[in-house]
């Protein structure tokens, strides 16, 4: 891996760190919050494919089990896998993955393509597998538990058309493509 490639995925995992500084949005009735962090886990699948946007959801994972406050509201450490939102925490590593992978095998990229693959992988997978391990988390049924997850569907869908619109304008950018090698 070049130089240039590891500077990338430590900026993207710094990005998404920063997107920590944005105050989590609390939910009545739930331990998970709203925030601003998915934004970044799509971006990153969506700009660098699957192998770079991976390894920088793991070096921002990382930094969160460590105890950086890189999660939204300042938060860190390893207990929080381990807690409510700790299939969030992890899912984000399978949705790099995944959205990485659906993108870098699109010969051309389309707002809605890219927005489908972040609906279905970014804000479905995701919630599932959140909502899986929440209800484990709080002993809570599991369609009790999905029940609950519906209200962070819309900001999310928000998000990942966001996350597909700043990726298409992004790679048709010359300088960008030139640095992200695509």
């Amino acid at each position: 891996m070049k130089l240039k490639d590891l500077v990338i995925i430590a900026m993207f995992a710094a990005l998404i760190s920063a997107m920590g500084i944005i105050p989590p949005i609390p939910v009545p009735g739930l331990p998970v919050p709203i925030v601003l962090q998915n934004l970044g886990i799509m971006l990153a699948g969506c700009l660098l494919g699957r192998k770079k946007g991976t390894i920088a959801v793991l070096i921002f994972l990382l930094l969160a089990a460590v105890g950086a406050p890189v999660l939204s509201g300042g938060r860190g450490g390893f207990a929080l896998f381990f807690g409510p939102t700790g299939g969030y925490l992890l899912s984000y590593i399978v949705v790099a993955y995944l959205i990485g992978l659906f993108t870098d095998k699109m010969k051309q990229l389309s707002v809605w393509k890219v927005f489908i693959i972040n609906a279905l992988v970014g804000v479905i997978l995701c919630n599932l597998i959140g909502g899986a391990f929440m209800s484990q988390n709080l002993h809570m049924d599991l369609i009790k538990a999905y029940m609950s997850v519906l209200v962070f569907l819309p900001g999310d869908f928000i998000k990942a058309l966001l996350a597909a619109i700043l990726a298409v304008s992004l790679r048709k950018n010359p300088q960008v493509k030139r640095s992200l090698n695509i």
